[in-house]
């Protein structure tokens, strides 16, 4: 009944940039945590940034800082993540996730619901 769907991704020249959304329904949207993660072939899943739906807190991760920023509509029970200035080592699966705590999102451990994931893939 909890589905969280990705969009946006594709092929982007280094660079460039990239616009990914999350759909979410089954659940209201205010309802805690949010957050955006990447997993490359071969590589760990990193955290890229997260939000608190209910208060609009956001975090972005060092690795990604300054290039990645996280939102929300709350009209469309969607989150957002813009990715600008494109690396090759940004090509990975990106999920989006939730999950019902508040607060620092980015001390969160666990997350409930996932999404499918979304291939971006950027091009040297």
């Amino acid at each position: 009944q909890v589905h969280l769907s990705e969009s946006g991704g594709g092929s982007v020249e280094t660079g460039g940039f990239l616009k990914l959304s999350c759909e979410v329904s089954g659940i209201p949207f205010s309802w805690g945590c949010m957050g955006w993660f990447r997993q490359a072939p071969g590589k760990e899943r990193e955290g890229l940034g997260y939000i608190s739906t209910g208060s609009g807190y956001t975090f972005i991760a060092d690795s990604v800082k300054g290039r990645f920023t996280v939102s929300q509509d709350n009209k469309k029970n969607v989150m957002y993540l813009q990715m600008n200035r494109m690396k090759p080592e940004d090509g990975a699966m990106y999920y989006c996730a939730a999950d019902p705590v508040g607060g620092e999102c980015e001390r969160l451990s666990h997350w409930k619901y996932w999404g499918q994931g979304i291939q971006v893939t950027v091009s040297s």
